[in-house]
């Protein structure tokens, strides 16, 4: 798959997620796989850039190429001034937000609140296109609601204003994240523009990332809340693209290894305070299937230091390494 002038070195992309897709979750998941990662959504106020969040969604120190940076606003200029503002500081994709179902964004009239209003979606396309040299990409969902699906139609704005790559939620902004998947309207979407569509929603297995690429014609996929604790789905879609052939499940070892070199980044990039606490989540997600996962979550969840949280996630893996062993 290729966005502009970068060929991707698989069609599986790591989507955006507030509060998830950090530079130590975004570099995890391209080298366990991914062929594109996305950033946290940055937004395009200039007065929210020296928050602490916003200095740490902007810093892509030492990151791979191409590094793709998510924009949300709703205002054409500022969006334009924070796509410029991205580039200078290392942004070699711009992508839109219009996507993100979250009240609070979308009572901001950004994220797929845009998608009501069609002449502004224009508009911003046709700023933060000209205001930058990079590929501009967008998120949307497939319209407002179900009575108002206006997916294609802003497909064909998109391309029409220069967009390079369209990704799609098949669902509406009312659905959020329940219901069944329009797979069709993204199929719908694929068929009227020329180009590349990626199709995202719902899909957690390598079968199933076949069946949708089968079913939209989709250049591209993009996984979310299906990577949260399972970042080596990357590299089971890929193989399994490629080959058609199931990689064996990860071992209780590389669960281990993974998670503990994640929970390390956090502490590192954040800061004991705030990496310790944003480890919680993380951690809840690696263990959320296996036995007694909702006791150690709840234990680890209590913990506020680096140190302790490292030795009792070593410590739970080191019994299921051991039954593993024992099992094999």
């Amino acid at each position: 798959m290729r966005i502009r002038e970068y060929e991707l070195k698989n069609p599986v992309i790591l989507a955006p997620m507030a509060g998830v897709t950090d530079q130590p979750f975004r570099n995890l998941c391209r080298r366990l796989g991914a062929g594109l990662v996305v950033s946290e959504m940055v937004t395009s106020d200039p007065r929210l850039w020296q928050s602490k969040k916003s200095i740490f969604r902007l810093n892509h120190d030492g990151e791979p190429e191409p590094r793709s940076i998510q924009i949300a606003g709703s205002d054409p200029d500022m969006m334009a001034e924070a796509a410029r503002f991205n580039v200078s500081n290392g942004a070699q994709i711009i992508d839109i937000n219009m996507g993100c179902p979250a009240k609070k964004v979308c009572k901001k009239a950004a994220g797929s609140a845009l998608l009501k209003d069609e002449k502004l979606v224009k508009q911003i396309l046709d700023a933060v296109v000209t205001a930058v040299d990079v590929p501009v990409t967008l998120k949307i969902r497939t319209g407002w609601d179900p009575s108002n699906r206006n997916g294609t139609t802003i497909a064909k704005i998109a391309e029409d204003s220069g967009i390079a790559a369209l990704a799609v939620h098949g669902r509406t902004r009312a659905c959020a994240y329940k219901g069944a998947v329009e797979y069709d309207t993204i199929a719908a979407i694929k068929e009227i523009i020329s180009i590349p569509v990626i199709a995202n929603g719902d899909i957690t297995t390598p079968q199933k990332a076949q069946e949708v690429l089968d079913h939209t014609a989709a250049d591209g996929i993009m996984i979310g809340r299906g990577a949260q604790g399972n970042p080596w789905i990357f590299r089971e879609i890929a193989h399994f693209l490629e080959t058609g052939e199931t990689l064996p499940a990860t071992s209780f070892k590389e669960v281990k290894q993974v998670m503990m070199e994640h929970i390390s980044d956090l502490h590192r990039f954040y800061g004991e305070y705030a990496g310790v606490r944003i480890a919680r989540k993380h951690f809840g997600w690696y263990v959320q299937n296996l036995p007694n996962g909702d006791t150690q979550r709840k234990l680890f969840n209590q913990i506020d230091t680096a140190t302790e949280q490292l030795t009792i996630a070593q410590s739970l893996f080191a019994r299921l390494i051991e039954g593993e062993e024992l099992a094999a």
